[in-house]
């Protein structure tokens, strides 16, 4: 019997990731070294009925509303979920029926796919190392279990891209679907709306209808001409459907219903499909009922601290400037920061932000502070951006003040150098002073890890006996660090 264990699974997927000098190799290839990614891996993998959803905002909330809603329509389904990254513990990443598959089972099912490629070392181009990256590894594990276990449907979340990602690789999807485009990861996908859209609408596959929301001009355009040149079976711009915005969805923020809107229609072309019986309702009830049950953790979540009462974390990994932006609204509004305003000069805000390198974190930290000033002045607040935070933290996503990692929540993605003298967040500091010069410096605080953080959290809390929110934003390994670190595990979750 073996006795392998789920944390010797984990350690040795943590063995597969990409250093810092690796991931910019990859950067500078334009992602193209992703196209030798895993064509040495073959599966029947048109048997997982995939719906294959990229974009570079709300691909992940889409993912969540499309498993949602199909679930709660065809409950008699085995509904698979492939999404990235996780925020606490990798099964997360994997789940069926909206649950994270077992510690058992993704030990079982890793070992089966890693001892299988630890027997054929043979691969089909000779650069291709043996074993493949951390997140190709998790794919083929995905698609693995979601074959063993004989899921339905496959709700399949591209990693970064479309085109050259691990994902695309599946034949021919029901259907595809491509949410909100703007600018991300630019060293890979390009520096354009046109080239980013060009990379996004590689998931488009011949006779496979491709699904789209509103966009800007510059990007549809490249949307429409890929859709032909692939010959995709169709191309939809999603319209509103009605009843929808009358909803109170499962997830936060006004702009989530573009994103169930999209959700709904993919789940309506999967079935028609799959099943060969169209959905001739608009909003059927049990497509209501998913987008109001509809949970993904660490994305516009507020979560009231369960061991100490007056805090109350706001969770948002957003790391695009679009995305920071839907995540100011969410945050400056009624609902959230504003709510009770006759103590919003009592009540202590506290922002806990990082993003990784290579992205710009001084024009999000500008953007954030222009959005809130416009969000105040908007809901009848007299005060300016600088009031909306008492103090601001900038940390490593470093899980422990040891230096140490959790298991799951480990990254050797830093670059050595710049989490040694702390770059990246001195640079987010200076940026802060300088677009808020009046900000206290003592308030202003540069930390090592995210343990760090969430203690001045607690000292601010325990000192000063005042409500307590805290806005976590800027990196979705960061949300997953405090929830970790915080304790918040079991609610949050």
């Amino acid at each position: 019997m073996s006795t392998r264990t789920y944390r010797d699974a984990v350690d040795h997927l943590n063995s597969l990731q990409s250093n810092a000098a690796t991931l910019e190799a990859v950067r500078a290839s334009g992602g193209r070294l992703s196209q030798f990614a895993i064509p040495e891996m073959t599966f029947d993998l048109n048997k997982l009925n995939v719906i294959h959803i990229t974009g570079t905002k709300g691909k992940g909330s889409t993912s969540a509303f499309t498993d949602s809603v199909l679930r709660r329509a065809r409950p008699e389904w085995k509904v698979g979920l492939y999404t990235s990254p996780h925020l606490v513990a990798v099964r997360e990443r994997i789940r069926i029926n909206g649950a994270p598959i077992s510690e058992e089972l993704f030990t079982k099912y890793f070992f089966e796919v890693w001892d299988r490629l630890k027997q054929n070392p043979k691969t089909a181009n000779p650069q291709t190392p043996i074993m493949p990256g951390y997140f190709r590894f998790i794919t083929l594990l995905a698609y693995h279990t979601f074959l063993e276990l004989r899921v339905d449907a496959t709700v399949l979340e591209v990693g970064v891209g479309g085109r050259y990602d691990s994902t695309n690789i599946v034949p021919k999807p029901a259907v595809t679907g491509i949410t909100a485009l703007g600018i991300d990861h630019t060293a890979i996908l390009g520096k354009t709306l046109q080239e980013i859209a060009w990379q996004k609408a590689g998931i488009f596959k011949e006779g496979v209808p491709a699904l789209t929301v509103e966009q800007p001009e510059e990007g549809m355009t490249v949307l429409r001409e890929q859709a032909e040149e692939l010959k995709a079976s169709e191309f939809i711009v999603v319209p509103q459907i009605p009843g929808l915005s009358d909803i109170k969805l499962g997830l936060a923020g006004s702009h989530q219903y573009q994103n169930a809107t999209l959700a709904v229609h993919l789940a309506k072309k999967f079935i028609a499909v799959h099943t060969s019986e169209p959905v001739e309702e608009d909003l059927p009830a049990s497509f209501a009922e998913g987008l109001k049950s509809t949970k993904w953790p660490g994305r516009c979540q507020t979560v009231p601290d369960p061991a100490h009462t007056r805090t109350t974390w706001f969770l948002d990994g957003a790391h695009t400037r679009e995305s920071l932006d839907c995540c100011m609204r969410w945050f400056v509004n009624p609902d959230a920061a504003l709510r009770e305003p006759e103590q919003f000069a009592t009540r202590a805000r506290v922002l806990v932000f990082n993003c990784t390198s290579g992205r710009s974190g001084n024009a999000f930290l500008g953007a954030m502070v222009a959005s809130a000033a416009d969000l105040l002045k908007s809901h009848g607040r007299d005060e300016a951006a600088a009031a909306l935070f008492d103090q601001v933290v900038f940390c490593a996503n470093v899980t422990y003040a040891d230096g140490g990692f959790k298991g799951d929540l480990t990254t050797l993605a830093i670059p050595e150098a710049d989490l040694a003298h702390l770059k990246t967040q001195h640079e987010l500091a200076a940026a802060w002073s300088e677009l808020i010069p009046s900000f206290p410096k003592e308030k202003i605080h540069v930390l090592p890890s995210i343990e760090h953080a969430v203690n001045v959290v607690r000292r601010l809390s325990d000192s000063d006996g005042k409500e307590v929110d805290v806005l976590v934003a800027g990196s979705l390994h960061l949300v997953g660090g405090v929830i970790e670190v915080a304790g918040l595990s079991h609610v949050a979750l």
